[in-house]
C-alpha cells in the first residue's frame, strides 16, 4: 500500500504534498497569529490545512520506509530528520486550534459593540429580550471607560506567540528534511558547468 503508484515510488508524491501543505499551514499560522481579523476569517482554513499536512507526515514516513526497502537507506541524515517531522507538525496543529478556540471564547466573553447601553445608564426592563447587555462589572485594567472587557485576551496573546514559534520551528524542520533528501538523491550528481 505505501510503496508504488502506477509503478512509481509513492514517497516523492506524498513528500511534495507535505512540503507544500506544512509550510502553507505554518505561514498561515503566522498570519492569523499576527492579524486577529484574519484569524476570525481564515483561521479554520489554516487549521484544516495544518490537519491535512500533519496527517500526511506519517504517510510520508511510511512511504519513505517502503522506498528504503527497495533502494537502500538514503545517504546522510534524511531518514532521521524525516522521522522527527511529526514532532514539529503536531505542536503546530495543536496550537493553531487552541488559538482559534481561545479567540472564540474571548470574543464570546466580551460584550459586542453597540449592544451595551451608555456608561452609567441602566439597560432597563426587557433589555435582555432586545439583546442589550449590561456593562461589564470588571473592565480589564487600563481599559478606557465604556470600552468592553476582553477576557482571555492574555491567553490569546500567549497562544499566538507560541503558535508563531511552532510555525517557525516547523518551517525550519521542513527545510532540513527537504535539504537532506535532496542531497541524498542529487548529492552525487556533478554540477553542470555554465559559461
Amino acid at each position: 500500500m505505501f510503496d508504488l503508484i502506477d509503478g512509481l515510488p509513492l514517497h516523492p508524491l506524498v513528500v511534495h504534498a507535505v512540503v507544500v501543505l506544512l509550510p502553507a499551514a505554518a505561514l498561515g499560522t503566522i498570519a492569523i497569529a499576527v492579524v486577529p481579523a484574519w484569524r476570525r476569517r481564515y483561521g479554520e482554513l489554516v487549521g484544516l490545512v495544518a490537519l491535512l499536512a500533519t496527517a500526511l507526515v506519517p504517510v510520508a514516513t511510511r512511504t519513505g520506509e517502503a522506498l528504503m526497502r527497495r533502494v537502500g537507506p538514503p545517504a546522510g541524515d534524511h531518514q532521521a530528520l524525516g522521522g522527527e517531522l511529526l514532532w514539529f507538525a503536531l505542536p503546530l496543529l495543536l496550537l493553531v486550534w487552541l488559538l482559534l478556540l481561545a479567540e472564540r471564547r474571548a470574543a464570546a466573553a466580551s460584550p459586542r459593540p453597540g449592544l451595551s447601553p451608555l456608561p452609567g445608564s441602566s439597560p432597563g426592563p426587557g433589555a435582555a429580550a432586545r439583546g442589550v447587555r449590561a456593562p461589564a462589572a470588571h473592565p480589564r485594567p487600563g481599559a478606557a471607560p465604556g470600552e468592553p472587557a476582553r477576557r482571555g485576551g492574555a491567553l490569546v496573546t500567549v497562544l499566538a506567540v507560541l503558535a508563531v514559534l511552532a510555525a517557525l520551528a516547523a518551517l525550519f524542520q521542513v527545510y532540513r528534511v527537504g535539504e537532506s533528501g535532496a542531497r541524498a538523491v542529487w548529492g552525487q550528481v556533478p554540477a553542470v558547468q555554465t559559461r
